[in-house]
Order: C-alpha cells, then sequence, then structure tokens
C-alpha cells in the first residue's frame, strides 16, 4: 500500500518498533490526512512474510493476497457499523446492529465482543495478529471500556492499532495504555501539489473548503463541486437581500446537507473575519463576508451558528428539507440589518 508523501518521516520514525512492538498504538491528527491509510500500511508490512527495501509489504506473498482480498485471518478492522457495509454491500447482520442512524455513528460492543472472540485464539499463521480500531472516538461507553480491558491484559501476538481523529474524545485510560504518533497534516504547498498530480482542478481552493484535509478534497465526487460553491456564496453574500427561496428550491430538494456544509463553512469565517480577520475554507470570498461582518449583528450570528449544528444533526432525514432550508436561510438574512451590501 502505498503512504501518503507526507507521513514517509513518520513511517521512518517508527521503523525501531517493528522489532520490538508495543501492544497498542494511537495515530492521532485531523480527519482527511491519511492515518487510516497509514495503520492499514503498517499493519500489511507487519504481516506481510516478505517485505521489501523500507519495511513495506511485498504485495504478492500469500499473506498480502489475503490482505488484498480482505480475507486474511490474522488482521481485523473495526469501524463504526454502516448498513451499506464497507464496501457498500448490505450485511445483514449490520442492517440488525446499525438499525439506526445514532447507532452506525459508533462502534458497539457487540463487535468489541466479535473481535475478544477473535483474539482469545492461537493465531492462524503463527505469528502476529493486528487489530485496527478506527476512529477510537467512535467507541460507546461499553464498547471503550471492553478496548480498555483488552489493553490491560494484552493477548500474545496482537498489536492494536487506534485511529483517532479527536484525541481529547478517546478515554484518557484508553490513551495511557498506547504508544501515542502524532500523523501530521502536509503543508498547504505540499498538499496543493498532490492534489494537482491527482488531477485535482483549482486544488487550493478546494484544499481550503475542505479545511486543509487532502483527501478530503480528493473525493469530491461525494462533496460539492466549486461552481455550485462558487453561486452559492455568491447569493449568501447578498446578506440581508438574499432570496431563501431561490436556494431552497435549488438545494432543498436530496442536498441539505451539503447546503448546511456549506452555510456552517460561511458562518465559521463570518464569524472568524468579525472577530480576528481570519478566514479558513472560504478564501476567494474575502471582500463580501469583510463587507458582512461589519454589520453582522454578532448574537445573532452565533445563534444561528447553534441552529445550524442542530439542523446538522437531523440532515439525512429532515422532516421537510426545502421547508427548513428555507427557515434557515430566512433566519440568515436577518442577521444582518436591513442595509448590507449590494
Amino acid at each position: 500500500m502505498n503512504l501518503q508523501p507526507w507521513h514517509e518521516a513518520v513511517w521512518k520514525a517508527i521503523e525501531p518498533l517493528r522489532h520490538r512492538l508495543p501492544h497498542a498504538l494511537l495515530l492521532y491528527g485531523r480527519p482527511g490526512i491519511g492515518k487510516l491509510a497509514f495503520a492499514r500500511a503498517f499493519a500489511f508490512s507487519l504481516l506481510c512474510e516478505s517485505p521489501v527495501t523500507g519495511g513495506y509489504a511485498c504485495g504478492v506473498c500469500p499473506s498480502c493476497n489475503w490482505l488484498q482480498q480482505g480475507n486474511h485471518p490474522d488482521f481485523r478492522l473495526v469501524q463504526p457499523l454502516d448498513v451499506h457495509g464497507e464496501n457498500g454491500v448490505v450485511n445483514s447482520e449490520d442492517m440488525q446492529a446499525a438499525s439506526d442512524t445514532q447507532k452506525s455513528r459508533f462502534i458497539n460492543i457487540h463487535q468489541v465482543r466479535e473481535l475478544g472472540d477473535v483474539i482469545g485464539l492461537t493465531t492462524h499463521r503463527q505469528g502476529l495478529r493486528v487489530v485496527i480500531l478506527a476512529p477510537a472516538e467512535s467507541l460507546n461507553v461499553s464498547a471503550a471500556n471492553a478496548v480498555l480491558k483488552m489493553l490491560e491484559e494484552p493477548p500474545q501476538a496482537t498489536l492494536f492499532i487506534l485511529v483517532s481523529h479527536q484525541l481529547q474524545r478517546v478515554l484518557p485510560t484508553i490513551r495511557s495504555r498506547c504508544i501515542k504518533i502524532a500523523m501530521p497534516a502536509p503543508m498547504r504547498s505540499v498538499a496543493e501539489s498532490w492534489l494537482m498530480s491527482q488531477g485535482v482542478p483549482n486544488p487550493g481552493a478546494v484544499l481550503a473548503f475542505y479545511g486543509g484535509s487532502p483527501l478530503q478534497a480528493l473525493d469530491t465526487g461525494h462533496g460539492i463541486g466549486l461552481e455550485e460553491v462558487h453561486r452559492f456564496c455568491l447569493m449568501l453574500g447578498q446578506g440581508r437581500q438574499l432570496d431563501p427561496f431561490e436556494i431552497s428550491a435549488w438545494w432543498g430538494k436530496g442536498r441539505f446537507a451539503e447546503a448546511l456544509l456549506v452555510l456552517q463553512k460561511w458562518c465559521y469565517d463570518l464569524l472568524a473575519i468579525k472577530l480576528a480577520a481570519h478566514i479558513r475554507y472560504l478564501p476567494a470570498y474575502r471582500a463580501p463576508l469583510q463587507v458582512l461582518a461589519k454589520s453582522v449583528d454578532l448574537t445573532k450570528l452565533l445563534e444561528f451558528q447553534r441552529k445550524l449544528v442542530e439542523a446538522r444533526a437531523q440532515a439525512m432525514h429532515p422532516v421537510n428539507a426545502e421547508l427548513q432550508l428555507e427557515s434557515l436561510l430566512i433566519e440568515y438574512t436577518q442577521i444582518f440589518p436591513s442595509t448590507t451590501l449590494t
């Protein structure tokens, strides 16, 4: 498996661990920088029967073939259940365990108990077993306590690799039993060059919109096109003169979550410019944001942001998406005085 270029230094730094593996590693850093891919690459390299120069998996031995097919008996990847399955295939057991959206956001106790049944057995290749838990903060309370017990009494020849986007949300007792490895985000110039090499147009704007996370920026096929963002931002730049009905008719049907994403990023930058002349997600719209920031009602803006967070939590199943988006946009116009930019 290929590493992202900005993680090659970390790969070299953990090389000594191969000769005396701990029972648990905790890789942490911002989302969208390739932490899970790094964890998988390291796991594959440890299970490979003929590693190549640099410690990478050879990709051709029986162990590598099993890993590539997803059926290596000594490798487990545990993630929050999704009714579509990791590869988009519906799994009946997963459907039952993840019967609602809330449950599917967490790694639950049933998954950890199944893992316990596996790690209690002898490894099939009489070697190492590797378990990846990602993201570690998605462990619910019962699952986290069960994992903690495994780390307190680690099974023989088993390496746990925990991956976290939000280290502070991982149970402190779990953190204390792992060797923590900070996974750096790439410098902006490096990320933009990499995105350009991947064929992403206008990589600087896309990278900014996704908060500096290159893998999220690369996955624009599941996100929002820049032309749509541009059109939406031009409308939001009208402030009080914005026509909520035009946007709700355009975005409300089937795209409510995407509309909320743009709204949240716009309002984040609006607040940031208001308080610190800073902009993160939408640097191309600094001029209209600066004008709006001069007149926006700070109290109303903060309250509006809170409502966006609440709406985002229900974004996948809104009662009436078009009506709800229309209501939010009407409220957006009201955070400005009667006269804004033209």
